[in-house]
């Protein structure tokens, strides 16, 4: 036994005999046939239990693994002992969505992966005793008010409305600057709304945090492409600071025979469609879109799940992941492959799409493809697939999916932006403060990093707003 700083006994060897708590879910017959959260909660005896199971380990690498390094031993403590809304606020000290974070970080490769009861049993259940949490403060009390500074008379731009701007937003909009978040979408919440489909996150948890948003002052123009609708230099004319969080939302293509056929879908185009309200989705995305029975999604990430989870709910008999290399190979969560299984996804490994066939109407057929072995690795340290000559072979499909990852949107090219770009045509900033090229201009999130993670996006965006907070009050900006 030892005793952490808190003076509180700790027994380590009978908080590793108490067995992982179940986290009940929809089943799967019911849970295709509705758009609700598969996960349905813990109730506060077990998420008690659960919390119990941290063995309070001074090095925390749990802590360290999180990109926003939220205090997980800490909140644990409050919650085995009950206290919800203690350990809600020790996570929102450095997250500002845990009850999203909770539900779709891969905590399997961050805190959970890093987890110490890891090593000989299942990891502790960190980030859904995160949204426990989050959702009983939500749920009874609301989202906390932080202490607000009085206004400082400085203006800030805000491009971009998902996870990397909200937290922009938030953290400056608590030290009295005005924020003006503008976005694209119909709706502010970006990814969090158009892209994580509502059987992982519930649209309504995202609504309540831009309501927040608005409480603190924050303010919302939607429908507005900078360098398009609005020129980028009025915004650095009329304000002091400026944050760009656009993400990488350009989705890969595999630029083969017949990917322009109409029911041959990018990821993005699949997902608003069958999870956006018909009047949030943009004009040209207003169409209904039936699934038909059989559906291939060519892809096996997380976006890849997403849009094979959709497809069943939208009616999809047979639902095929198609993938170029093995499962091993993935890089998502295996906690999304299991519950596609649970839902009757086929998934067939070393294949790779050759191109899409069109019967005489002009309409999606089929998707030929070929077996691939694996050879040796390539840059990216996984076996590069080699293809089996005359092993091609089609597979029937009414829809296609292309899921292959996301590149920067082109718009951060336009020359009037004046941004300094690598060769993906992502922002260049310096990591510790998130500044760019221009004076005032700072960036983070996905147009930074390439397609990751919203944590890491919020993580981003909180470490700009430390250092855009600093410059609006040096004098710098006038």
């Amino acid at each position: 036994m030892s005793e952490p700083q808190t003076g509180i006994q700790i027994d380590r060897k009978e908080r590793l005999r108490i067995p992982p708590q179940p986290m009940p879910k929809q089943v799967p017959t019911v849970r295709v046939t509705n758009w609700d959260e598969t996960y349905l909660g813990f109730d506060l005896e077990f998420a008690k239990l659960e919390a119990h199971r941290c063995i309070q380990c001074p090095a925390a690498p749990c802590v360290k693994a999180c990109p926003v390094h939220n205090d997980i031993p800490g909140a644990f403590l409050k919650l085995e002992n009950g206290d919800i809304i203690g350990a809600a606020n020790d996570f929102r000290e450095t997250s500002n969505m845990p009850e999203i974070c909770g539900r779709i970080c891969p905590q399997e490769v961050l805190c959970e992966g890093h987890c110490v009861v890891g090593k000989n049993n299942i990891p502790v259940q960190i980030g859904k005793l995160e949204f426990f949490a989050a959702d009983y403060q939500r749920q009874t009390q609301g989202f906390p008010r932080r202490p607000a500074a009085g206004p400082t008379g400085k203006r800030v731009a805000i491009i971009g409305a998902g996870p990397a701007g909200l937290a922009v937003a938030e953290e400056l909009a608590v030290r009295g600057h005005g924020c003006t978040v503008y976005d694209a979408w119909a709706e502010p919440g970006g990814i969090l709304l158009y892209g994580v489909p509502s059987f992982k996150l519930s649209k309504q948890i995202v609504r309540e945090k831009i309501e927040f948003l608005r409480c603190l002052g924050v303010r919302f123009v939607q429908d507005t492409v900078i360098g398009r609708k609005l020129p980028f230099h009025e915004l650095v004319d009329t304000n002091d600071a400026i944050f760009i969080g656009i993400g990488a939302g350009i989705g890969g293509r595999l630029t083969v025979e017949g990917e322009d056929l109409a029911q041959v879908y990018t990821a993005t185009d699949f997902l608003v469609r069958g999870n956006v309200a018909p009047e949030y989705r943009p004009v040209e995305m207003r169409e209904p879109l039936e699934a038909g029975e059989r559906v291939v999604i060519i892809g096996a990430g997380d976006t890849a799940m997403d849009c094979v989870r959709t497809a069943r709910r939208m009616g999809g008999a047979e639902v095929t992941c198609v993938y170029r290399r093995t499962e091993a190979e993935i890089r998502g969560r295996e906690e999304e492959r299991c519950n596609a299984r649970e839902e009757g996804v086929r998934f067939l490994y070393l294949t790779n799409p050759l191109r899409f066939l069109a019967n005489s109407e002009g309409c999606l057929r089929a998707l030929e493809c070929q077996r691939m072995e694996l050879g040796e690795a390539d840059e990216s340290g996984r076996r590069r697939p080699i293809p089996v000559p005359g092993s091609e072979f089609e597979i029937p499909c009414d829809t296609a999916v292309v899921a292959i990852g996301y590149a920067a949107d082109p718009v951060l090219r336009a020359p009037e932006l004046g941004l300094e770009l690598d060769r993906a045509g992502l922002v260049l900033i310096d990591r510790e403060t998130g500044r760019t090229n221009i004076p005032g201009v700072f960036a983070g999130g996905d147009d930074v990093n390439g397609a990751d993670l919203v944590v890491t996006a919020l993580a981003d965006g909180r470490r700009a707003a430390d250092a855009m907070d600093r410059y609006l009050c040096s004098g710098v900006a006038q």
